[in-house]
């Protein structure tokens, strides 16, 4: 039988910085991840949840959200008018 493997949605790989490329699987209480543009591959025991998440831009900080929001810019009229 096959084993699924599955994209994570807002993923970074921690080796070339490309977003979307990291796949996930578990096979034999064993969670691997690797990703599909550069040699990046982990291996963690399923239990270490905490740890095998990986930072997206859903579970950021909100500070680091905060400064990446977008804020309205008032153009002025050169003529003064």
């Amino acid at each position: 039988m096959a084993v699924q493997k599955r994209f994570i949605a807002g993923a970074i790989c921690p080796r070339c910085a490309e977003m979307d490329r990291i796949r996930s699987w578990e096979q034999n209480g064993i969670r691997y991840r690797d990703c599909v543009s550069c040699d990046f591959f982990e291996q963690l025991p399923i239990e270490d949840e905490a740890l095998t998440e990986l930072e997206t831009r859903v579970n950021r900080e909100r500070e680091e959200q905060a400064r990446n929001d977008v804020q309205t810019v008032k153009i002025l009229d050169p003529k003064g008018n």
